[in-house]
């Protein structure tokens, strides 16, 4: 990607980013994880039937545009993961958006980066487990969704403790069967398409029913961005990716590209299928959530109904394990600059897992998902929270893409004859302003759609992280230890 920053510059925003030890290191996270593991990670996270829930709001809301919808918020997405990629390689660190907003805006944004970023780290894997409690106490009624949602946080802490490369093997296993599970979808959908034919135009997904309208297409992008949460943390895993920060820039890359690929695929197979026009849909907003499940019983049958639902109950659960080990590292990356407490910056000799900081994240989980699970309301509790803490990090990190190409950086190698802020040039106004102030626009946009209750929740929790930040400070500056 033109005026990225090569490994040089790595050295000089590490130095800047402050102590710890080095990845492979003796007592340092291991450099064992491959470009699959990392897309593994990412995919899982992301989870590849993730329109599933929202299709029916979505459907809804852009007048039956659903699949370009989201086309755009793939688009949208895209300065995201261009942001990352930039400052992956400024900043090749355990602790993603943590690291870099410490680099490009300063020691305090870097702190409120990762404060907002481990509600999000801790919260949606709790999300996912309950997900997954519920589904798997529809299939066996016998059993608590609480004991479910409990058994599979175990087994995923189990996996995560044994080691990166165990966690990624088994990962793989599943995204592979959600993978295969999908493509049933598709192929079952082309041959109802080609024996009966649409419900309703073939463009209709495209343009819409009825007439195209940007303004509910971009309303319905609002909710949409939401399905691709979870793929930057990759990013989490820099200290442990072979071949380096380029990697986990491809990396991320390409694990948006296929997400927003099979995103639109599967959306536009159902909407041909769909019984309900968007009208109708938009009329019955108690229908919505279960509309893909209903278009796949009526046009397929309820055997790819059942079939579904078991792989997004299992799904749901391993997309938390990626959650899990990606907290764990910003955990791990935040106790070893001394910003949480320094017990959860030790690195298991046998795993090389950051083991004491993924229990940490897991004992915050359990008790959020277990909580959430014995409420006849906690799913939509849990759900409605979960996402501003994600999008405040999102507009922290383009503003450390602006701090650190634009100000620090350069300021940081002013003498030196070239601007190792830009891998030995200027830099690109394209890909280091215009880029991320659209994504920062976006993540505006997103937070103002989201609901009251997660403006609340991430406003608490942001002035919790600012008292937090002045207490260290504090403490900091009598002991003379703070720098600018």
């Amino acid at each position: 990607m033109p005026g990225t920053s090569g490994r040089g510059e790595g050295g000089a925003a590490d130095g800047a980013a402050g102590g710890g030890a080095d990845a492979g290191a003796p007592g340092g996270l291991r450099r064992t994880l491959t470009f699959r593991d990392l897309l593994v990670y990412g995919l899982l996270f992301i989870a590849p039937m993730a329109p599933v829930g929202i299709f029916g709001t979505l459907q809804a809301r852009s007048h039956g545009a659903v699949t370009v919808v989201y086309l755009v918020a793939t688009v949208a997405m895209a300065c995201t993961a261009s942001s990352y990629a930039q400052m992956v390689r400024v900043a090749p660190r355990a602790g993603s958006v943590y690291a870099y907003a410490r680099v490009g805006l300063g020691e305090g944004a870097g702190f409120v980066a990762g404060w907002m970023a481990m509600l999000d780290y801790l919260l949606i894997p709790a999300v996912a487990y309950l997900f997954s409690g519920i589904a798997l106490h529809a299939l066996v009624p016998a059993v608590h969704p609480w004991v479910w949602t409990a058994l599979a946080v175990v087994v995923t802490t189990l996996l995560n403790l044994a080691g990166v490369r165990t966690a990624a093997r088994v990962g793989f296993a599943v995204l592979a069967m959600e993978i295969v599970v999908l493509a049933v979808f598709v192929v079952s959908a082309v041959v109802v398409l080609v024996a009966h034919g649409a419900q309703r135009g073939w463009a209709a997904p495209l343009t819409g029913e009825g007439g195209f309208s940007a303004g509910a297409v971009l309303s319905a992008v609002s909710v949409a961005v939401l399905s691709y949460l979870g793929f930057d943390a990759i990013a989490s895993f820099a200290e442990e990716a072979g071949g380096g920060a380029d990697r986990v820039a491809r990396a991320l890359l390409t694990c948006l590209v296929v997400a927003g690929v099979l995103f639109a695929v599967q959306t536009y197979l159902a909407a041909l299928l769909m019984p309900m026009s968007a009208a109708d849909l938009a009329a019955r907003p108690a229908e919505q959530g279960t509309a893909f499940y209903t278009t796949v019983d009526s046009a397929v049958g309820r055997w790819l109904h059942d079939l579904v639902a078991v792989s997004k109950a299992v799904g749901a659960a391993f997309a938390a394990l990626a959650g899990q080990a990606a907290a764990g590292r910003l955990l791990f990356a935040m106790a070893r600059d001394r910003r949480l407490p320094g017990a959860m910056s030790k690195v298991d000799a046998a795993s090389g897992a950051p083991r004491r900081a993924l229990l940490g994240a897991a004992l915050v989980t359990l008790v959020a998902a277990v909580g959430a699970a014995r409420r006849d309301d906690g799913l939509d509790q849990l759900s409605s929270i979960v996402n501003v803490g994600a999008l405040t990090a999102f507009g922290l990190l383009h503003a450390s893409v602006l701090g650190w190409f634009w100000i620090r950086g350069r300021r940081g190698n002013r003498g030196m004859g070239r601007s190792r802020a830009a891998g030995g040039g200027a830099p690109s106004v394209l890909w280091h302003a215009v880029v991320p102030l659209l994504g920062l626009a976006v993540v505006i946009a997103v937070v103002v759609e989201a609901s009251a209750t997660a403006q609340l929740v991430g406003g608490v929790w942001l002035v919790t992280g600012l008292v937090v930040l002045a207490v260290q400070y504090g403490g900091r500056a009598r002991a003379g230890e703070v720098r600018g």
